[in-house]
């Protein structure tokens, strides 16, 4: 039996307001490289399940391996949701409405990963290594490459059947420089939707990461204090997924008080020049896809448009629950799991400026590529560049000791009083939220500058 027809026979004669199935497989690779040598080989295939059942407002939920009995399934989390709701049945279902889709989606194939042999993606990944080694001063390194294929089928209640594919490539390549107790690393990461590619013809990256970590050994640090930033499309990419993303996801929003004070619809956060977007409707990306994980239709949803808030991510029930339109953004990162609100391809819009013309005018600011990572809690934020670079009258000058920006997001966007043309994307990442990671997503932005940013040493 398909498993449209499997889906449609579970869901017919339940008793719960509202229910859906999943129906998953997924296989991946994964090559792990401590130092000189290769660590973990990590090649799994799995196939399972998730029901959810809705009963006045109250969720059941349940994942399992074996699909051969759904209707036992259905009972269980419609069960589980009815024993829930029994303290509230007054309390309505609330769900958008979407209108049903039945289609199948193939993946975005450019070069499929799973037509190379595990051999061959070792021998590149033992090639990568050996350029890091070459490069004397050398301590350590870590490569770290992944790829999967997840399936899934997904039917409701309402009528909606897709089927959809995605292949994802992930790589992320890093050298470490000792002198002393002193450690330096530098590296990159990069990722691709259906494309083997990516993973390919690095050497020069490679090398100019080695390379990049030695010389941090005898690069300067800054002083911390407030200094006018500049950052390339990487990391603003990373610092409007973190510090503005999350902020933007509807449920952390109506969960918490003090986000609704926060991020309330007609908010000025900065200048005309500030135009924010999520959306997997943004074609070949990590975060890309044409129906979420509660059959909803893929968007690219407006969050900021000149300066004021204007959007917000969703589920069904979070834009029932506010009364605004359903974005596609519920995601599951596998069917142990179920969806949520969650990013996708998050992006700043390009301005008019070139970064030359970011660059006019800063006489003592810092340059600022590439993240290690960085941490929010609501408004403040604070994330670590990979690279810096003193900029001095206008021109980008030598490498100095990579910084830490921090401060508070809103006074920061205040600050934001120019951005480029020049917009980049960044795939490399993941992110968590929910016990769910790392969830494929998309990051981008045009260089950006921030005025009296508060930097630090990293």
């Amino acid at each position: 039996m398909s498993y449209q027809a499997q889906i449609e026979d579970a869901l017919n004669g339940h008793t719960a307001d509202y229910c859906d199935i999943r129906l998953e497989e997924s296989d991946s690779t994964r090559l792990t490289y401590r130092g000189r040598t290769l660590d973990d080989i990590n090649m799994t295939s799995v196939k399972g399940g998730a029901v959810r059942a809705c009963v006045n407002g109250s969720w059941g939920f349940a994942s399992f391996n074996d699909i051969a009995d759904l209707k036992s399934r259905v009972k269980d989390a419609t069960d589980q949701a009815r024993s829930l709701a029994s303290g509230n049945k007054d309390e309505p279902t609330m769900l958008a409405e979407i209108e049903p889709h039945v289609d199948i989606v193939k993946p975005v194939i450019v070069k499929d990963p799973r037509e190379i042999s595990l051999q061959e993606k070792i021998n590149l990944a033992d090639h990568y290594n050996d350029i890091v080694w070459t490069q004397s001063g050398i301590v350590s390194s870590d490569i770290i490459y992944g790829d999967n294929s997840r399936k899934v089928a997904f039917g409701n209640s309402d009528g909606t059947y897709v089927k959809q594919e995605v292949i994802h490539v992930i790589c992320r390549i890093s050298a470490q420089a000792r002198d002393g107790s002193d450690v330096q690393q530098a590296g990159f990461s990069i990722g691709a939707l259906g494309d083997y590619g990516v993973f390919e013809d690095l050497d020069d990256q490679v090398k100019q990461a080695a390379k990049r970590a030695v010389g941090l050994l005898k690069a300067e640090p800054l002083t911390g204090g407030q200094r006018t930033v500049i950052l390339d499309p990487v990391l603003a990419g990373v610092f409007v997924h973190e510090a503005f993303g999350h902020l933007s996801e509807a449920d952390n929003v109506y969960e918490n008080d003090k986000l609704k004070e926060l991020m309330y619809m007609g908010r000025k956060f900065g200048g005309k020049h500030l135009n924010f977007t999520d959306g997997a409707a943004q074609p070949g990306m990590r975060g890309s896809y044409k129906y979420d994980d509660e059959g909803t239709p893929a968007a690219l949803t407006p969050l900021v448009r000149d300066g004021i808030l204007v959007g917000r991510l969703h589920s069904r029930e979070t834009a029932a629950k506010t009364d605004e339109a359903p974005t596609g953004n519920a995601r599951a990162i596998s069917y142990r799991f179920p969806p949520i609100v969650r990013m996708t391809n998050t992006f700043i819009e390009n301005g008019e400026a070139t970064f030359e013309d970011l660059l006019e005018g800063v006489e003592d600011g810092v340059y600022v590529k590439n993240w290690y990572g960085g941490m929010t809690q609501h408004e403040m934020f604070t994330f670590s560049s990979g690279e810096a670079y003193m900029i001095r009258n206008g021109q980008v000058q030598e490498a100095v000791r990579p910084v830490m920006l921090s401060g508070n997001l809103f006074e920061t966007l205040e600050n934001v009083d120019a951005v480029a043309n020049d917009r980049g994307f960044n795939q490399g990442g993941g992110c968590g939220k929910g016990g769910q990671m790392p969830l494929p997503v998309g990051t981008g932005s045009p260089h950006i500058r921030i005025r009296n940013c508060l930097i630090s040493g990293a």
